[in-house]
């Protein structure tokens, strides 16, 4: 069996290993750290959780540990998808470079620039940054990365998820042709091969697992749910998880929550903590102080469930995470994988349960064809009749609703009878009224000064006054003097 004392690491860099508790390398460092320290471009795949980030910063520490880096001129760079990931890389190089003189930048959002700029202006041999942040400086002429040497990309994969492959693209061209370039990826994506074919050179491809598969340790499950109706999907769902969650029972130590939207993040989290559990969110519009702060708190213990969005789902090493619970079925297949590595790290046990919705289906065979296994069912641990008993009073009462409908067409059957009256004087009137005679000259149209007077008192009575006499509907006040003649005539006559 292959030791990290068999893979030429510098004494220091061992020693460093030897006081974190390792002596037996995973199958992607045994199969990354060789090619790598010999200066060879490296591609390597493998599941997450199998210890890819040691895998590249164990030789970067051991080439690096000879020389000096000049200001604003990083000699290594480390990208990384996300900060919460970008800050684990560099406790990683606090770890194993303790007996090394090296120094590092951590250049991520939600820091000043200011802090920033005052470390790469000293000088500094490993640059960890995610991807905006690092063209940033450089536009800002703050930085200069003619000068790296070896340059590292982690989870290739999360980055084409989240649209930095443009930016990837850039800051290749940005660094030296001769550069060593070390690509890791738990996945590979047609755009993430063409960016290797195109930017590695006759690179090492260590495969140590197929793509796309789950750890053998993570016990899976999948929880059938449907809603009793559409606008209680939500509130009844939060129920299933509660049940799920008090089913595990001790053996739940600690879990990582994922939903796929933020909104639903805290609102999960707010819901949680309502029913006595010990939730925080975490995602990416909380401050990066927060974001810190929690997932201290979650590795310290202090804090039992976090509720995340798939900011957390990619990378973040947190080993002793007993369960994962999918709230949402992910909308890519691939960050299901990614979801339940937390869980199930290190060769220990670890369990994912995922409650699906039917109109979730079509992402559960994405998953299921993607993982080329179906999960196992589980049963819902919250019947039916429970979900009826927590109904809100008021809701779902619907036989009032057609007592009411009956009284009121009972109540309007007299008015009903007022439309035929009308109907039956309708006719009446139409017979009346002789037919229109036609329009005189212009200069005829003005009325003489009695049969105005005449006209206005028989319109007026014919408006429905006390005196009777038929309407006119649709004039008004406004009676063309033909009309109002022969009215005036009909009742002479």
């Amino acid at each position: 069996m292959t030791k990290f004392s068999d893979l030429k690491l510098s004494p220091k860099v061992l020693k460093a290993v030897e006081e974190t508790g390792y002596e037996t390398p995973t199958p992607i460092q045994a199969g990354a750290i060789p090619p790598a320290l010999e200066g060879r471009d490296v591609l390597g795949i493998a599941q997450t959780g199998t210890g890819k980030t040691a895998g590249f910063t164990l030789p970067m520490i051991s080439m690096l540990a000879r020389g000096r880096a000049r200001a604003r001129m990083p000699r290594s760079l480390v990208l990384c998808p996300t900060r919460e990931l970008a800050a684990q890389v560099a406790e990683n190089f606090d770890t194993y470079a303790k007996h090394v003189k090296l120094t590092k930048a951590l250049l991520i959002g939600g820091v000043s620039f200011k802090e920033q700029d005052q470390l790469i202006d000293k000088g500094v041999d490993v640059l960890i940054a995610t991807p905006g942040r690092l063209l940033d400086h450089f536009e800002r002429g703050k930085l200069i990365l003619s000068d790296v040497k070896v340059m590292v990309v982690d989870e290739a994969d999360r980055m084409l998820d989240m649209g930095f492959i443009p930016d990837i693209e850039k800051i290749f061209g940005l660094t030296p042709f001769t550069r060593q370039t070390l690509f890791f990826s738990a996945t590979m994506a047609p755009e993430i091969e063409r960016i290797t074919n195109t930017f590695l050179s006759n690179p090492e491809r260590i495969e140590v697992a197929r793509q796309a598969t789950t750890s053998e340790t993570i016990i899976q499950e999948l929880v059938m749910f449907k809603p009793s109706r559409r606008d209680r999907a939500a509130s009844e769902k939060r129920t299933v998880l509660r049940g799920v969650i008090d089913r595990e029972g001790e053996a739940c130590t600690n879990a990582i929550i994922f939903c796929n939207r933020k909104t639903d993040v805290d609102i999960t989290a707010k819901s949680l903590k309502k029913y006595g559990y010990n939730a925080e969110p975490i995602h990416g519009d909380l401050d990066q102080s927060r974001r810190m702060e929690v997932l201290q708190g979650f590795r310290d213990g202090t804090i039992r469930f976090l509720c995340a969005s798939d900011v957390a789902a990619r990378g973040l090493d947190i080993p002793n995470v007993s369960h994962v619970f999918n709230f949402d079925v992910p909308g890519h297949a691939e960050d299901y994988v990614h979801r339940i590595g937390r869980t199930g790290r290190a060769g220990r046990e670890g369990k994912a349960v995922m409650i699906c919705e039917p109109r979730d289906e079509k992402n559960l065979d994405a998953v299921e064809r993607l993982i080329e296994t179906e999960i196992p069912r589980g049963e819902n641990p919250v019947k039916p009749a429970e979900r009826k008993r927590s109904k809100p009073e008021g809701v779902g009462e619907e036989k009032p609703a057609r007592a009411r409908g009956r009284t009121r067409n009972t109540e309007d059957k007299p008015v009903k009878a007022k439309p035929a009256k009308v109907q039956e004087a309708a006719p009446q009137e139409a017979k009346s009224e002789p037919p229109l005679p036609e329009a005189k000259p212009k200069e005829t149209r003005q009325p003489e000064p009695k049969p105005q007077s005449n006209r206005g008192r028989g319109a007026q009575r014919g408006r429905g006054g006390k005196q009777g006499g038929p309407s006119v509907p649709g004039m008004g006040d406004h009676v063309p003097d033909f009309i109002a003649k022969s009215f005036d005539e009909r009742r002479a006559g």
